[in-house]
């Protein structure tokens, strides 16, 4: 199957020998990334530094100023982690090794955003904001998200792109010095704590028939026992129905899977717009609509009539694959994501039997996170699982 690395243009520039290195693993293609949220990142064989920290969400590229001009939101522009041109400098460098070259996107995820603007949040039922996660239902946001779509995946010399977090974020973030784990919420905990109650929430929730403030009480009221530890919080969504009642949960749902896919089919569109001929559109996914984060819940068959196809988590299993594969067509692209950094909960050693699996159940490629972060004998061990002499 044909493999992709996942890379940041820090990991290549200035690193004369990374871009041949990422060749040698055996992947045909690496996925480069071109607007991406904050974090700090290890470069284990940089000659210029060790640890990179990115302090907030940002493009890895010049964003062009007259289609920004006087706009909000509005991308950021990265700091001296990724100055001037920094994806397409990577990009040359890979493509110069014989690789092709596919934009990785980040979208509804940034906490910058939340923090200066902090009526594009999700706000949950208590009215807690979670400055990570842009509401995906407020017009602005989904303007400038479509438009960042279609900047930020159609880079010069870039073939396709992986767009992440095209859909709703919620409570799970893995966010710096995390304490949220005292009470474990399960799928169901998860999903009435993602629910936002922002203005045009609640304006959409009125337009299904549910009272905003009803429904925020009754979620508050759903969660008490939760809190105690009286009551379960999984059950997939029979537990959401469980908890709040299956005619008020249904309804949230509507709203909700309506916004992400009315999204998601808008950014494809913009990014095709762009785009050469050719060009391969792929989402970061979860074939459940309503989880959320950075594989966005969606609808398979929706989803699969819109890209080319879509990137699945598969670390510790590759059953997610499943529903997708009951709606591929011809050529689709369903790409098993692996992580291969032992230190990451990684397997690299196994890496040629998950592949295997992945087969079976349907993969038709295999996305390999991360190349730039894993360490020389994981590198080794992806070399040998790609059968790489």
């Amino acid at each position: 199957m044909k493999a992709s690395a996942f890379v940041y243009p820090w990991d290549v520039n200035g690193d004369p020998h990374a871009a041949a290195r990422v060749a040698d693993l055996g992947v045909a293609q690496v996925t480069l990334a071109a607007a991406y949220h904050s974090t700090r990142a290890l470069t284990p064989r940089h000659p210029r530094h060790r640890v990179v920290t990115a302090e907030y969400a940002a493009v890895l590229y010049p964003p062009d100023a007259a289609r920004w001009k006087d706009r909000a939101p509005r991308p950021y522009e990265a700091g001296d982690w990724a100055p001037g041109d920094a994806w397409g400098e990577a990009a040359a460098a890979l493509a110069d090794a014989g690789l092709e070259v596919h934009t990785w996107v980040v979208l509804a995820h940034s906490s910058r955003l939340g923090a200066e603007q902090p009526h594009t949040s999700v706000v949950n039922a208590y009215g807690d904001r979670y400055p990570w996660a842009p509401c995906i239902a407020q017009p602005a946001t989904r303007a400038y998200l479509t438009d960042l779509a279609a900047e930020a995946a159609v880079r010069p010399g870039s073939r396709g792109t992986e767009l992440e977090s095209l859909g709703w974020y919620g409570l799970a973030h893995l966010h710096a010095h995390d304490k949220i784990a005292g009470v474990a919420l399960g799928d169901a905990g998860q999903y009435l704590m993602s629910l936002c109650f922002c203005p045009a929430c609640g304006d959409g929730y009125g337009d299904h028939g549910l009272d905003p403030d009803e429904l925020a009480a009754a979620v508050r009221a759903a969660l008490e026992p939760v809190w105690r530890g009286t009551a379960p919080s999984d059950g997939g969504w029979a537990g959401v129905g469980a908890l709040l009642g299956e005619t008020t949960a249904d309804a949230t749902r509507v709203w909700r899977d309506d916004r992400a896919r009315t999204l998601q089919e808008a950014a494809v569109a913009a990014v095709r717009a762009a785009a050469p001929d050719g060009f391969q559109v792929l989402m970061h996914a979860d074939p459940v609509s309503h989880h959320c984060g950075a594989n966005a819940g969606v609808d398979p068959a929706h989803i699969l009539s819109v890209v080319d196809g879509v990137a699945v988590p598969c670390t510790g299993g590759a059953g997610l694959l499943s529903p997708f594969a009951e709606q591929a067509r011809p050529g689709t692209v369903l790409a098993a994501n692996l992580t291969v950094v032992s230190g990451m909960g990684g397997s690299p050693r196994t890496l040629a039997t998950d592949a295997a699996r992945a087969r079976d159940l349907g993969a038709t490629e295999l996305r390999l996170y991360h190349a730039g972060l894993a360490s020389d004998a994981d590198l080794e061990a992806v070399r040998a699982g790609l059968g790489v002499e």
